[in-house]
């Protein structure tokens, strides 16, 4: 049984979606082992929490980046945490939180990497007049929305699209991809050449 590890600083809607693909055996062999967040008040801690999961919350106001990170780093340790999984994680990563994981930390982004990184991703897709967006799941290392890719979705961008329609049907994708970038990782089967990501049989 494989262990998963999900930090989350919101809603945690990718969240919700890896534990209803663990609960429904689409992620097979796998196990929500801990939930922590930076935010008390964070929604994904109180759907966590009536889930019944292992809810850590550990404050990241007013402390050095590295000091939180080895306090997070002890939690996922101590839960015998195979893969971390960030769902709306608001905080970079320190490189020696990265160094710890490697090639066990999956970031999920509102867009076609290496394209429109950063914060509000979907506003900045939308803004540049491109066709199609979609989302990735990447691997983390220490640059920010960098690590091989994964998993991408595309999703065209409508004539009758706002950011928000946009953003909306982006995010039913993300859903998707963030299982099955999931699968791909615990089931072992590829490798990495560069920045390519090639799976094996």
């Amino acid at each position: 049984m494989k262990s998963l590890g999900i930090l989350l600083s919101g809603r945690g809607s990718n969240f919700v979606a890896i534990a209803d693909s663990v609960d429904a055996g689409r992620i097979p062999g796998a196990r929500i082992a801990a939930v922590i967040s930076n935010r008390a008040d964070a929604p994904g801690v109180t759907t966590a929490r009536q889930r019944g999961l292992n809810v850590l919350v550990i404050p990241s106001q007013g402390k050095p980046r590295e000091e939180h990170d080895r306090e997070v780093v002890a939690m996922l340790e101590q839960q015998n945490v195979d893969l971390v999984c960030l769902a709306g994680y608001m905080r970079l990563l320190s490189p020696w939180f990265v160094q710890q994981f490697p090639r066990r930390i999956l970031n999920i982004h509102p867009s076609l990497l290496p394209a429109f990184p950063g914060l509000e991703a979907q506003e900045q897709a939308f803004a540049y007049g491109v066709k199609v967006s979609g989302c990735t799941v990447h691997f983390v290392d220490e640059e920010l929305d960098h690590g091989a890719i994964i998993v991408q979705k595309t999703v065209p961008v409508l004539d009758l699209d706002d950011e928000h329609s946009l953003a909306k049907r982006i995010l039913e994708q993300e859903h998707v991809a963030y299982t099955e970038a999931i699968n791909v990782v615990l089931n072992g089967k590829y490798s990495v050449k560069g920045r390519r990501l090639l799976q094996t049989k």
